[in-house]
């Protein structure tokens, strides 16, 4: 958006981020030009990781790079123990005015990384193709790994509780890089981390579980936890959502690429997955992923439009 871009060329991605003023004004004007049904706050699933020491910073056109990343015991022992209420509050604060803005307009996602993310982007210093160093880990040092999977448990459950605590109406877990996994591993590395997290949020307020590439591993998610579970573009939504059970929602799932089609071809995959709901209550809809920075707003307008649309009838 032409609105974001005029923010972000005076601000660095941290700087508006840990700026209340700043990311309150970019989530409210996403919500309102887009004329979308929730707001979800700026911020990003990394934040936690910033007091840990650890030399975060983000390179233009590579993403986010950790000077000093966690590889061994010695590694983890370095990172100090984080109050997410102290270092983080900028978050909370955020969560307040957007609030305050929207004024129960409509209501507002927040969101945490989820263990297992955030300790791949620790260990691999940044993005990853086959995770080597990540599965290295877990293999040749379990306890290791349950120890960090432990600090980060910690560390996400008070960052979503401040969350709630601050207003926050849903919030959101992002297992981004979760679906390098096979089934077994999850079940072992993964799993008893995540579902400790959801178990150890404040009650009342729904929580999303969201993987990319989990096609086999939603059951497992759904046992990890969570009210909604997230469904990226690769599976058929109707039959994820039989897989799982009517017992949770679901979200998603339109491929964020499809976004670049001419709006005709939009119009009709959102047709596709609204018929693959099939009018059940519980499906949010959603992108399979992130949405791509050189997306024509226009054509998001038009998702939208769509999706208001067609639900009507």
């Amino acid at each position: 958006m032409a609105e974001y871009r005029q923010v972000r060329d005076r601000h660095s991605f941290l700087e508006m981020c840990q700026r209340p003023d700043l990311a309150a004004e970019v989530t409210v004007t996403a919500v309102n030009r887009l004329n979308a049904d929730a707001a979800i706050i700026f911020a990003d699933i990394l934040l936690p990781l910033v007091p840990m020491g650890v030399g975060l910073h983000y390179e233009k056109g590579d993403g986010p790079v950790i000077d000093r990343p966690v590889r061994s015991a010695a590694d983890l022992n370095r990172i100090a123990p984080i109050s997410a209420a102290e270092s983080l509050g900028f978050v909370g604060e955020s969560i307040k005015l957007t609030k305050a803005a929207l004024a129960g307009r409509t209501p507002l996602i927040g969101f945490a990384g989820a263990p297992f993310t955030l300790a791949s982007y620790l260990i691999e210093g940044g993005g990853s193709r086959h995770y080597r160093a990540t599965k290295t880990l877990m293999y040749n040092d379990p306890e290791t790994w349950e120890r960090l999977m432990r600090t980060l448990v910690q560390v996400t459950v008070d960052y979503l509780n401040m969350q709630i605590i601050s207003g926050a109406d849903v919030v959101q877990l992002f297992d981004s890089w979760v679906g390098c996994l096979g089934p077994d591993d999850y079940r072992r590395f993964v799993l008893p981390h995540s579902a400790a997290v959801i178990r150890a949020l404040r009650p009342g307020v729904p929580v999303i579980h969201f993987g990319t590439d989990t096609g086999t591993l939603l059951e497992l998610v759904a046992e990890a936890g969570g009210d909604v579970i997230g469904l990226d573009w690769r599976v058929n939504l109707g039959e994820a959502w039989a897989r799982l059970g009517d017992k949770v929602g679901v979200q998603g799932n339109l491929d964020p690429v499809a976004l670049f089609a001419n709006i005709s071809e939009i119009r009709s995959r959102v047709r596709t997955i609204l018929d693959q709901a099939a009018g059940r209550p519980g499906h949010i809809f959603n992108l399979g992923h992130g949405i791509l920075p050189e997306t024509p707003v226009d054509h998001v307008i038009a998702l939208v439009d769509a999706v208001h649309e067609m639900s009507k009838r």
